[in-house]
């Protein structure tokens, strides 16, 4: 028995990592999300839902049906062997400690019925380096994410399980001031409770790729040496922490699903990453959420959690404008493998008892009306058409303040965000794909602004589609584009690589030329919104100074044959300039534009390098 204790002690401290669950949910930023896309763009099992993360069981189903399938033909040997490697994941293990995966699994039953318990324990290591050059300031940066994670899940019968992870680390992620930016815009008089607000603002952590950067801490980072101190950024190193958990169930052979967990999501029937109304690039949030499949061709999936404030001003001055709750209902409409349309809707909403925006068989958008307009609604809506085997294209649209106009194409009022995209498979690689996409974000699309509600006093509230100061849908911010270009491959079953190109148009948030509503700390004037107000007319690259990066890079990962490591690595460069007009910025009419180079907005190029390691990855 002591000998039993001392291996799992053991184990424990040598960071062995959790197995996985039946209903317990897989990270969205695994790269089995991306395999199942592909082979669902084959046409090699059913249709999926548009709802991840998926739990581990549904993982599995797919896995075993895209094995069994008569079209098995039209998978490589190297494809069964990957989806192979992922069906071992993801499959419950022996009772025992397995030294070559690092896993330890506990398994027993109870009462006469024999009801099934298990019990893991683990934990993993990730450590990466970054830096950033940029000959033209003669700038050199250096950043570092390493963080251990420790787990403890398992099952309670065969329909519920559970999870609870913490997750400790070091991290430096330095960025430089550029300016000043008014929440409204330079010149607004401020009248009744609407004010302007000057706030300071700072370039994208300068180790990483323009809007690449997903912070993983929780609340706020501790500064090595000040530890007592919560602070909102780590521009030198700082420590900080992590909690996710969750308890899933399922019913009706996964008909049924219900979640209460802290997590990341991805919800919207889109190539993965894709998502307008809710990315995998949030930050988590705990929240209630169910999905019910009664038919193959339709499902309904809703959810509402609590949102999280940005420690900007210390926790107690930030989180009191920020109380904020988050509903979305998504209906989910499928024909075979041949169309997926989604329409759905969202609300951000000062926290109360409010029941109306609980409920999925209620519309929000309506509802709104009942109870006041205090609130932050949203529409969202997804059309992919797919021939398998070939490819697929797809269509989304996210709505903010779902308000229509008529002149909508020149109105900052019409917050809009859109997407047009395509997606083919390459049949002579294994899960290799080609992914082109274009998306636009309207001014001020994604914020809102701050509201006076009854149950908060005095204190005008915050209502922007955002969590910890992170965009709940798209990563680019408001008044941009992106033209995205990706090709991502598996060419053995231990490496994924991707080779992406990134054409991203911002228009300037600090300045001299700064373009009302490019931030998601912007604020709409709430007058004349009819376009009487030509500042609240938008011109996208014609009404001030745009920042146009060009953004090339390749990334690698490489799991070591017959050892629990994996590692990984991405770099590339970065081309940045800035286009502006003679005339001042938002005057309410287009004007044509030219490349410039000046001390305020400067050219450069910028080379970004980033090499880690991860030990037992998840």
């Amino acid at each position: 028995m002591r000998s039993v204790l001392m291996k799992l002690c053991l184990f424990v401290f040598l960071c062995a990592p959790l197995c996985a669950q039946t209903h317990v949910s897989v990270p969205v930023e695994s790269q089995v999300y991306y395999i199942l896309e592909q082979a669902e763009l084959k046409g090699l099992c059913s249709p999926l839902s548009g709802v991840r993360p998926y739990s581990q069981n549904i993982i599995v189903k797919a896995i075993k049906e895209i094995l069994a399938t008569e079209n098995t033909k039209k998978l490589s040997d190297t494809e069964r062997e990957i989806l192979g490697q992922y069906l071992d994941k993801f499959t419950k293990p022996k009772n025992g400690i397995d030294w070559q995966k690092g896993k330890y699994h506990s398994e027993t039953t109870i009462t006469k019925k024999e009801i099934p318990l298990s019990l893991n324990v683990g934990a993993n290591v990730s450590m990466e380096g970054s830096a950033g050059l940029y000959p033209a300031f003669n700038e050199r940066y250096y950043g570092t994410e390493i963080w251990l994670r420790f787990y403890l899940n398992g099952d309670m019968g065969s329909h519920v399980s559970w999870e609870f992870s913490g997750e400790g680390g070091l991290m430096k992620a330095p960025r430089k001031k550029l300016g000043t930016y008014n929440t409204y815009y330079k010149g607004f008089v401020d009248h009744e409770e609407y004010r302007n607000q000057e706030l300071i603002v700072y370039s994208e952590p300068l180790t990483h790729f323009p809007y690449a950067y997903k912070k993983r801490w929780d609340a706020s980072i501790h500064p090595l040496g000040s530890l007592s101190s919560f602070e909102s950024w780590p521009d030198s190193l700082a420590g900080a922490y992590n909690l996710l958990s969750e308890i899933s169930a399922s019913f009706l052979e996964d008909k049924l699903s219900m979640r209460l967990g802290r997590l990341s999501h991805e919800w919207g029937s889109v190539p993965y990453g894709s998502s307008l109304g809710l990315n995998q690039t949030a930050r988590p949030f705990l929240g209630i959420e169910a999905e019910f499949r009664p038919f193959t061709w339709f499902s309904i999936a809703t959810m509402t959690g609590f949102l999280e404030f940005f420690n900007t001003q210390g926790e107690k001055k930030s989180g009191m404008t920020s109380q904020n709750a988050y509903s979305t209902t998504l209906f989910q409409f499928k024909f075979k493998d041949y169309v997926s349309l989604d329409i759905g809707e969202g609300v951000i909403w000062p926290k109360r008892l409010e029941l109306g925006y609980m409920s999925p068989i209620t519309n929000t958008i309506f509802y709104k009306n009942n109870v006041g307009d205090f609130d932050n609604m949203a529409a969202m809506l997804n059309l992919k058409v797919q021939y398998p085997g070939i490819g697929n294209v797809w269509a989304s649209l996210f709505w903010d303040e779902a308000f229509w106009v008529s002149n909508w194409y020149e109105l900052d009022r019409s917050m809009l965000a859109g997407q047009l995209g395509m997606s083919f498979s390459l049949p002579f690689l294994s899960f290799s794909s080609v992914k082109l996409s274009y998306t636009r974000v309207n001014p001020y699309c994604y914020t809102h602004t701050r509201t006076y509600v009854p149950w908060y006093g005095e204190r005008p509230m915050e209502q922007a589609y955002t969590n910890n100061g992170v965009c709940l849908g798209y990563y680019i911010p408001p008044n941009s584009d992106e033209i995205l270009v990706k090709f991502q491959t598996m060419p053995i079953k231990s490496l994924t690589t991707h080779l992406q190109y990134q054409l991203i148009r911002h228009g300037a948030n600090y300045g001299s030329s700064a373009v009302d509503g490019s931030s998601l700390l912007s604020e709409l004037d709430p007058q004349k919104r009819d376009g009487s107000n030509p500042i609240l007319k938008r011109y996208f690259l014609h009404d001030g100074a745009y920042q146009w990066n060009h953004i090339i890079k390749l990334g690698v990962e490489w799991n070591l044959p017959r050892l629990p490591v994996s590692l990984f690595g991405e770099g590339g460069a970065i081309i940045s300039y800035f286009t502006n007009t003679k005339e001042e910025a938002n005057s309410g009419k287009a004007y044509p534009y030219e490349k410039i180079d000046t001390p305020e907005y400067p050219q450069s190029t910028g080379f970004v390098v980033s090499l880690g390691v991860k030990v037992f990855p998840r």
